[in-house]
């Protein structure tokens, strides 16, 4: 056997998760897009301790300006450390953004599984559910719940994602109509396979790939809608997040514009990694591009 038929030997017989972190890798901007926010979760999980700033004492005066009496960032209309309030409000974006694209994703897999699945009325039931929320104006939706159930923390997560769930679902029917005509399902359903069983343990981790890639890409989208609600005053006063921050200091945008660049750069960068990573990961799940 020759060198070269020893080698696609080899590659035949790795695992897809091997196969797919392979071509991820080749992928240098996804890769570095990765390590960018690998370090930003670092910075949201350690940085709070490594600089010890409150960031609601008021430690100086009022805008004061990046690099002014060591403060790097300045400080903002309250006289606010703006790095401690960056660093604090990473955690709090991320975790919005994370819990918020979980509950679209729950959301999402649910409603398109079990149409994908059931077909019939419960696809036809199902959809027109999913059709109505996809032309509702989601900031609007979301404002209103947000605005009667008050601006927590919780309840600006849940009215994230239960606005943002709409493309899970079509994307999980779509693959669930696909996979479950295909042989193997049929094997399993003929021998003895329930429908609980043919659902979860046969067709979705086979459906995983595109889902994995949309819930990383709504991520982002998550972030920029908490930036979006903070921005209009529909924020927690009682923590501190990136959108919080902007919104904040909007009315002295002119003045100190400053104490909204910073966070919005942050806001920028971490949602620009988490979309060039979804793309890396498209490429890398992508049966059809592995083969290239």
């Amino acid at each position: 056997m020759s060198k070269m038929e020893s080698e696609q030997e080899f590659e035949k017989a790795r695992s897809p998760f091997a196969e797919a972190w392979g071509m991820f890798r080749r992928n240098h901007t996804a890769v570095g897009a990765l390590g960018v926010l690998l370090l930003i979760l670092l910075g949201a999980i350690f940085g709070p301790f490594l600089y010890g700033v409150d960031p609601f004492e008021m430690v100086w005066a009022p805008f004061s300006p990046p690099g002014e009496e060591g403060f790097m960032l300045g400080t903002d209309y309250l006289g606010r450390d703006l790095l401690a309030m960056i660093i604090s409000g990473a955690r709090v974006s991320l975790l919005i953004g994370l819990s918020a694209a979980l509950v679209s994703i729950l959301i999402g897999v649910t409603v398109g599984a079990l149409a994908g699945f059931y077909r019939g009325w419960v696809e036809e039931v199902l959809m027109r559910v999913t059709e109505f929320f996809q032309v509702l104006p989601t900031l609007l939706f979301s404002m209103v719940l947000v605005a009667l159930f008050g601006a927590s923390l919780p309840m600006i997560t849940f009215a994230i994602g239960v606005v943002s769930w709409t493309a899970v679902a079509r994307i999980t029917r779509s693959e669930f109509l696909r996979i479950r005509e295909l042989e193997y399902v049929m094997a399993a359903r003929a021998s003895g396979g329930s429908n609980k069983t043919l659902m979860f343990t046969v067709i979705l981790p086979n459906a995983l790939p595109p889902i994995i890639v949309q819930s990383a890409l709504m991520v982002g989208s998550a972030i920029l809608f908490e930036a979006g609600l903070s921005f209009l005053g529909l924020t927690d006063p009682n923590v501190v997040s990136w959108g919080q921050i902007i919104g904040s200091n909007r009315q002295y945008i002119l003045d100190a514009g400053y104490t909204v660049t910073f966070p919005g750069i942050a806001i920028f960068v971490t949602v620009l990694a988490i979309s060039l990573v979804g793309d890396g990961l498209n490429d890398a799940l992508n049966p059809k591009l592995r083969q290239r």
